[in-house]
This record gives structure tokens, C-alpha cells and sequence, in this order.
């Protein structure tokens, strides 16, 4: 199969990238480098520098190459800066993919795998959060990926294509030592505790510590960037038997605390942590379920420890202190 992945030069999307063409994908990639870097893209899959807001373009890749599956992970994605500037994030990511949904469906290619966001549930009422969760998006950025789940309902009701959308939180860890996390600026809570680690940073702030958690600070659920990518193949392979949703979580959470010591324990680093207030709209706990595609993909993740993901990113943070400037 020739799988179309756009914002395979990111973080999540290169290691798409490189998992499928370990499965012998033929792989085309689209990103505009705005977030991504040109070295993770897997030397054997086809580069095109472009954005998605440029619907001559995208149409000319569709009709051009004979595609199998979409794979759709150019996404501005941060949640507090879609609280700042909402505009940005409603008009960029819906007409990105409206763009790209448009072509898909007049150029025949009838697969689209969306990389969503549990974000849709703002603040939910049961945790671990499943598929039945009521949808509330907690920010703009949600509300935009709100809008693409939607479009792609329609498309499917309408027998245009077949769909799966993956809701997860954080995405953590290294695919190797040369393809990890590298954004500027760094906003993840495990790149920025081991670049404490490095010496990069002083010191790391704790956003609060009287949450109603076992330690007071917040829990969040972490996923491996290739436990992730795994399951957007096994959603893609499935899709002949009709389209779905996933919810996607690691089945534990871990709290800001144990992340830091967890990192001392794999760094062997002293890291200096402070409490600092809270971030407004910051939930105690934030989990996600991952019941449905375990029982009717078999999916589960290889990296079901927090230390096996830590460790992964340290391997990659102590080759690349720089990222991807260095390669």
C-alpha cells in the first residue's frame, strides 16, 4: 500500500513514517518544516516540502501518485497557545483539513486515519476516559480536531471514504537514539525533565501541588511514540471492516512527581524541580481508555512502563543534546 502521511516530518509523524515503511508501505510525505525537521523523515520514504493550505498542491499530489490511505498528522497542536490566539487554530487546522478531505474524496483515495486528540473531553466525568465520554473540547485546538472527527462522520455516512480517528493525550519517548522529540520551544513535561537533566535548563516548575492526587501533583497519561504508531497501522488494516474511533492511553497514569523521579532514577542526574502555582483549567487527572482497540485490534503497547519511555528519550536526548540541529 502507498500511504499519503502530512506532517511526516513531525514528531508523531516521522515515527509513522518509519513504522510504515518497516511494514513495506510505500510512503509520500507532506510538511511545511514549520514544526518539523527535514532529518526525520526516513531516507526511503518521498519528501515533498509543501502546506496543506495550498489546495493546488495537495490536489496535484493526489491525482499524481496512486495512494492507498491518508494519514493526517499536520496539526497545530498546543493547547495553551489555542487558548491565546483561537483563530489560528479553528482556521488553520479546519481548512488544512478541509483541503485535504476535499481532494481525498475527488481523487478516489477512500482511507484517512486523523490523529485526534483527547482533548475533545475537556474535563471529563469518568476516568479513564473511553469512546462514550461525553465530547466537550477543552480548548480551541480540540474543538478544531471536533470539527475534522465530525466531517469525516459525514464522508463515511455518505459512503465517500472510511475513517479512524485516535484520541490520545501525550505522546512520549524515542523511536531510537537518532528519531526523538525535538520542538522549539519545548513544551512537554519528559523532554523538558531531562533537558533539566542535560544542564539545558536550571531547573524545572511544577505547576502546583494540592491537586486531589495520591502527591498532589497533576496525572497525565503517556503513550510511546511507537506503541502510537503501531496503532494508527493496525486502524489503517482494519478499516475494510468499516470505519471507527479509538480512545488511546498507556492504562496507567503517572503524576508530575513521579515522572521527575522516575527521570533521576534513569538519568542518575540530580533534577531541580520547584512547585509553582497552578495553570488555570489544569484537570487533577487526565487518563485515557484504551479497552475498545485492545479487544478488537489486539493492540497493546510494547512500552507499558514509565521508565521503559524514559529511557528511550534519554538514549535520544544524550545523542542529539541539540536535536536535530546537530544532524
Amino acid at each position: 500500500m502507498h500511504a499519503f502521511v502530512t506532517g511526516g516530518a513531525g514528531y508523531i509523524g516521522s515515527a509513522m513514517v518509519h513504522t510504515l515503511v518497516q511494514h513495506e508501505y510505500e510512503v509520500t510525505v507532506l510538511d511545511n518544516l514549520s514544526q518539523g525537521h527535514r532529518a526525520a523523515v526516513h531516507p526511503d520514504a518521498t519528501f515533498i516540502e509543501g502546506d496543506l493550505r495550498d489546495r493546488d498542491l495537495v490536489d496535484t499530489v493526489l491525482r499524481e501518485r496512486d495512494l492507498d490511505a491518508i494519514m493526517h498528522f499536520a496539526s497545530k497542536s498546543l493547547v495553551g497557545e489555542s487558548m491565546e490566539d483561537p483563530m489560528l487554530y479553528l482556521d488553520q487546522n479546519v481548512r488544512c483539513g478541509v483541503n485535504l478531505m476535499h481532494s481525498a474524496v475527488e481523487h478516489g483515495v477512500d482511507r484517512f486515519i486523523l490523529s485526534s486528540t483527547a482533548n475533545l473531553f475537556g474535563t471529563p466525568e469518568e476516568i479513564p476516559i473511553d469512546e462514550d465520554e461525553r465530547v466537550d473540547p477543552g480548548s480551541p485546538y480540540g474543538e478544531s480536531k471536533r470539527i475534522l472527527e465530525r466531517m469525516l462522520h459525514w464522508l463515511d455516512e455518505l459512503d465517500r471514504l472510511r475513517f479512524a480517528t485516535l484520541r490520545y493525550f501525550n505522546a512520549a519517548g524515542a523511536v531510537s537514539p537518532d528519531l526523538g522529540e525535538d520542538h522549539d520551544p519545548e513544551t512537554h513535561l519528559i523532554p523538558i525533565v531531562l533537558e533539566v537533566a542535560q544542564g539545558i535548563r536550571e531547573k524545572m516548575e511544577i505547576y502546583g501541588n494540592d491537586y486531589d492526587t495520591p502527591d498532589g501533583t497533576c496525572v497525565r497519561d503517556f503513550v510511546h511514540v511507537k506503541d502510537l504508531a503501531q496503532a494508527h497501522i493496525r486502524a489503517l488494516e482494519a478499516l475494510d471492516n468499516g470505519s471507527r474511533v479509538y480512545n488511546l492511553g498507556n492504562g496507567d497514569g503517572y503524576s508530575v512527581r513521579e515522572v521527575i523521579d522516575t527521570a533521576r532514577d534513569v538519568t542518575g542526574c540530580e533534577i531541580s524541580a520547584e512547585v509553582g502555582p497552578p495553570r488555570p483549567g489544569d484537570p487533577a487527572t487526565l487518563v485515557a481508555s484504551s479497552a475498545k482497540i485492545r479487544e478488537e485490534l489486539g493492540w497493546s503497547p510494547e512500552y507499558d512502563t514509565l521508565e521503559a519511555i524514559l529511557s528511550s528519550a534519554w538514549a535520544w536526548h544524550q545523542k542529539h543534546p541539540n536535536g536535530y540541529d546537530e544532524v
